[in-house]
């Protein structure tokens, strides 16, 4: 049984104070975000997270992907679809993750426990399409998801090849909304998938009520669902675990959708629920969501709660 985050952190950006930061800031080249990646990478391994993310601390998760590639603009913080989606002008997120494993390796010395590691995170095509508007080119979103989906296998292969994380993760949340042509959703997942040599996750909130028994037959090692603040989710898992045979379960345990620490009894009984459903060998520990909206000792407290629960039964 291990642990990991659904992606976002709290980002708390400094400004420049120190020479050569200044002098950077000066001729343009000062990376705000530097130390909001560090910061979210070393409160994750304080809190006892197996599995990291770089914090996401560069923006949404649309834009944080759409901006890099053509075919998109961005006007006003609204993502529209202006012409034929092309491959990425550059890799997306490579930089910051091999910056945070870099900061892994700082955290352990030089030597990176087995157990331990990073993991790409990229949106999934049907949720940037669905976010967006069309303005031009596609008549039909399906379309677009397909030749996103091409653009962003160029990301995931990058990632792989690159920074060689423990997996990748798609962030599909739209997939449980009833809006997504599933049958379109699962090719594009596919696309992504193909020749990779590590794991493929899939990230989706919301309630599965509707959607499980599509989401069950997408070709990725491990489905991630929301389990804190969606009772309906558990029932379901328990009543159709056969239908995800042989796949690993992201089971979120934390309610990301309150800036409290969650209830110690009652993530301990949700935990236990899941090991007794799933089998601790097939279990990853996670938020319900990103953390990004909560204050920055509460996401850590959060986090370090489930790592305690999970040191204490393993």
């Amino acid at each position: 049984m291990r642990s990991t985050v659904v992606g976002s952190y709290p980002v708390e950006l400094k400004e420049a104070s120190g020479f050569k930061d200044k002098l950077l800031k000066s001729v343009g080249a000062y990376d705000p975000f530097k130390d909001s990646i560090k910061q979210a990478v070393f409160s994750q391994l304080d809190a006892g997270v197996d599995i990291i993310s770089d914090g996401q601390v560069r923006g949404d998760m649309v834009s944080s992907f759409s901006k890099f590639i053509p075919g998109f603009k961005i006007e006003d913080g609204n993502t529209f679809i202006v012409s034929k989606i092309r491959n990425p002008t550059g890799e997306i997120s490579v930089k910051d993750l091999l910056y945070a494993k870099n900061l892994i390796k700082e955290y352990y010395n030089g030597n990176i426990p087995e157990g331990k590691g990073i993991k790409g995170i990229v949106t999934g095509p049907s949720t940037i399409i669905h976010s967006s508007r069309i303005t031009s080119f596609y008549k039909e979103k399906d379309d677009a998801i397909i030749d996103l989906a091409h653009s962003l296998k160029k990301e995931v292969d990058a990632i792989e090849n690159k920074v060689k994380p423990v997996y990748i993760q798609v962030d599909e949340p739209f997939l449980s909304t009833g809006m997504v042509n599933m049958k379109v959703a699962r090719e594009a997942i596919e696309i992504l998938h193909e020749n990779l040599s590590i794991p493929l996750a899939m990230h989706v909130c919301g309630t599965l009520q509707d959607a499980y028994k599509d989401l069950s037959k997408f070709n990725v090692e491990i489905l991630d669902f929301e389990f804190a603040g969606n009772n309906v989710n558990l029932d379901i898992l328990e009543k159709n675990i056969s239908l995800f045979k042989g796949k690993k379960i992201g089971f979120g345990c934390i309610d990301s959708s309150k800036n409290e620490v969650d209830s110690e009894q009652e993530t301990e009984e949700l935990i236990l629920k899941g090991i007794d459903i799933v089998g601790e060998d097939n279990i990853l520990l996670d938020p319900d969501c990103g953390l990004r909206r909560a204050p920055m000792d509460v996401a850590f407290k959060k986090l370090k709660l489930m790592n305690d629960i999970k040191n204490h039964y393993m």
